[in-house]
């Protein structure tokens, strides 16, 4: 009721002020009217050109013969037929009569059509929603959950780190994925960036890989995204982890642009039927999902699916847990649950797989140096490696006495243990095998005099 009072309301003050519009007689000038004041003022010119001498007798009778010529042929032009010789007059007529009503009545029609069609589409019951929030809201709204804080520092604690090892790739991959959650799961180009540096020191990194092709989906280029993850999943295990939230991006993009994977890459191998996927796994395999929970998976967020694959990881590391620990067919299974918590950035379980896989069978020089990078990431920084890190860490230079994480880190514990000799000899080997344009020689140089 109050919205049509409303609208009666304002059609009425529309009318009231086209009043003097529809009172007042719109007078038009014709076309003859036009033309004769035009052909006037060229006569009115000749004659004072003539009476000032800047324009011959003959000249400008020619002039005033050719003017009056014009004026016969526009009035012939605008003469009524000889048959209507009322025609004329009644179109002059219609035409006054639309011209002050036409004005008027679009007037009024728009507000009412615009009224008509808000009563039908529109909400005109729907409470208001105030756009000043209240102080409490807005506060809440303003000020960081610990989440956001805790995501903030997690951020800051891998930047001191990489201004450490700039090419370290777990941290720059790392940092990348935390700078993707802190963006709703877009991927910003700093988080780019970090990926394409992991890349180039880890080639078969699979969160850089995922999460560059992440990147071309939400860019628009869905085929080079498809490819990127195509190539992924053809060369990760079967029982890798993060393979049930590749197959369901693959699966999802694929249906979003209308492109069939094989005719991307045409030997794909089909994911297993959902009978052997729903089927129990022994400790030894990553438990993994149905091609229903695969489907449920493509909706979730980045976050979410994050929080699906820890829950899978867990769920293995809970069978390892209940079972023996020492049976050599368990060490495969503890490497599978030590990678998958390194490439989640779970140091600290990571390492503990590790070495329940080396109580079983000692590591080999690639698996030494992937523990010895969960080792690592959980010292502090500026503080010396602990007991535990460096014992992995001395194996590996044993391994690989030109290894530049165990040089730099048994540096700083033979620092810390006072041996500065070979702190300084640990330290120049790694000097010289940086290359000259090297981020980390300035602090590596300054640390060998300080040893020194």
């Amino acid at each position: 009721m109050l919205d049509f009072l409303l609208a009666l309301f304002t059609a009425a003050t529309v009318g009231v002020l086209l009043v003097p519009l529809l009172r007042r007689r719109v007078d038009g000038t014709g076309r003859l009217d036009s033309e004769l004041a035009i052909y006037r003022d060229q006569l009115a010119e000749i004659e004072r050109e003539r009476a000032a001498g800047t324009l011959a007798e003959p000249d400008a009778a020619s002039a005033r013969i050719e003017i009056e010529r014009r004026i016969l042929a526009a009035a012939e032009r605008d003469a009524p037929p000889l048959s209507s010789p009322t025609a004329a007059a009644s179109a002059r007529q219609s035409e006054d009569t639309l011209h002050r009503l036409l004005p008027p009545a679009l007037c009024l029609l728009i507000p009412a059509l615009a009224l008509g069609l808000y009563l039908r589409i529109g909400a005109p019951g729907l409470p208001s929603a105030p756009f000043v929030r209240s102080a409490a809201n807005a506060a809440a709204s303003a000020a960081p959950t610990d989440e956001t804080r805790a995501l903030a520092q997690h951020i800051a604690d891998i930047r001191e780190r990489l201004a450490k090892t700039p090419d370290d790739p777990m941290l720059l991959s790392t940092l990348g994925e935390l700078l993707t959650i802190q963006a709703d799961g877009i991927v910003p180009q700093p988080a780019v960036d970090a990926f394409t540096r992991a890349l180039t020191k880890q080639p078969d990194d699979a969160r850089a890989l995922f999460y560059l092709g992440l990147h071309e989906a939400q860019a628009g280029d869905t085929r080079a995204a498809l490819a990127r993850w195509l190539d992924l999943e053809a060369r990760s295990p079967a029982d890798a982890p993060w393979l049930p939230t590749l197959r369901a991006e693959i699966a999802r993009a694929a249906q979003a642009a209308n492109i069939d994977p094989l005719s991307i890459k045409p030997d794909r191998k089909p994911p297993a039927p959902p009978a052997q996927q729903a089927a129990p796994q022994t400790p030894n395999g990553m438990p993994q999902p149905s091609e229903e929970q695969q489907r449920a998976m493509a909706g979730l967020s980045p976050e979410q699916r994050q929080q699906a694959i820890r829950g899978m990881v867990d769920g293995l590391a809970a069978k390892l847990a209940d079972g023996p620990h020492d049976r050599p067919e368990d060490r495969d299974a503890w490497l599978r649950l030590a990678n998958a918590r390194r490439v989640l950035g779970d140091t600290r379980p990571a390492a503990e797989a590790y070495a329940k896989a080396d109580a079983i069978a000692p590591l080999d020089a690639d698996r030494l140096k992937d523990w010895a990078e969960t080792e690592v990431r959980q010292i502090a920084p500026g503080s010396p490696p602990p007991p535990a890190a460096v014992a992995v860490l001395e194996r590996l230079e044993k391994a690989e006495p030109n290894n530049a994480l165990a040089l730099f880190y048994l540096g700083a514990a033979s620092l810390a243990n006072g041996d500065k000799p070979a702190a300084a000899r640990r330290w120049k080997t790694l000097l010289g095998l940086l290359p000259p344009d090297a981020p980390i020689r300035a602090m590596l140089e300054s640390k060998i005099k300080e040893a020194e």
